[in-house]
């Protein structure tokens, strides 16, 4: 049976979360995490091959895509524990985890705190740390106080995107560009603050998933030395550097899913 199927689970502290089922129910569950600015739509142009080998779970974060978007500050244990909270709500014991930028954070964190729960382990442009933390706070003091998410949309495609991608008009952006300018700052600051407060870089030592990291050569945001201290830390880790900015699944679709489906369905 192929299930394709949109709802929502309520988190303790009440914020409901939208979350989307793709694939066949025989088949082993893929949980994909997302970047800030993105809901589970950045994963539409990678769901169709992933189906072929999982049942794929997708969720809007807190602060983006149909979730509730509560104020104050995120942290990265509350973001972690809605992860688990969801795989509780739909019953969900252990499951592979894909993450990309803060989606790679915190599939980190499950991996460290809640091992039990994840079975391999992709982690994709991402770090174990962003600081110092005190570069975090000007740009979220500056987006609260913004009229509205344009000028942080233009600096998110800027660092997400390729300049000839940009330049070209490219659907594919301008997708992003519309769900970047319907996301809440309040989401978007929120999870900069799980970001700022962060510090996984001795923990990752923790993971005992096989994990395979992945880094962009040219990301300016998680950079490719960030990719590599990362899987120096993760005992047993793999690493592989794709020619590729911050959104390594929408830049290089075929090569990242290569590297991702050859690791995930490996024997062990």
């Amino acid at each position: 049976m192929t299930s394709q199927t949109r709802t929502a689970v309520t988190t303790g502290d009440g914020v409901r979360l939208a979350h989307r089922f793709d694939g066949d129910e025989s088949k082993p569950v893929l949980l994909l995490s997302n970047s800030i600015g993105t809901d589970l739509h950045m994963w539409d142009g990678q769901v169709p091959a992933l189906t072929e080998h999982f049942r794929v779970l997708r969720y809007d974060a807190r602060g983006h895509g149909a979730s509730d978007v509560p104020s104050g500050p995120y942290s990265l244990d509350r973001l972690g524990r809605d992860a688990v909270e969801l795989l509780d709500a739909l019953g969900l014991q252990r499951v592979h985890v894909l993450g990309l930028s803060l989606g790679g954070i915190v599939a980190q964190w499950l991996a460290i705190h809640v091992p039990e729960r994840v079975d391999r382990l992709v982690l994709s442009n991402t770090a174990a740390h962003l600081g110092p933390a005190s570069r975090w706070d000007r740009p979220i003091a500056e987006l609260l106080e913004a009229p509205d998410m344009r000028a942080t949309a233009e600096m998110f495609l800027r660092n997400w995107f390729p300049a000839a991608m940009l330049e070209e008009g490219d659907e594919t952006v301008e997708g992003f560009r519309r769900t970047l300018l319907a996301t809440r700052r309040e989401g978007v600051a929120g999870s900069w603050a799980a970001v700022r407060d962060s510090d996984l870089r001795r923990t990752a030592a923790l993971i005992a998933s096989p994990t395979l990291v992945i880094a962009g050569e040219h990301d300016t945001v998680t950079s490719a030395a960030h990719g590599e201290e990362l899987a120096a830390t993760v005992p047993g880790a793999r690493f592989t550097v794709l020619p590729t900015v911050h959104l390594a699944n929408v830049e290089r679709p075929a090569e990242f899913l290569d590297a991702v489906v050859t690791f995930l369905r490996e024997r062990p």
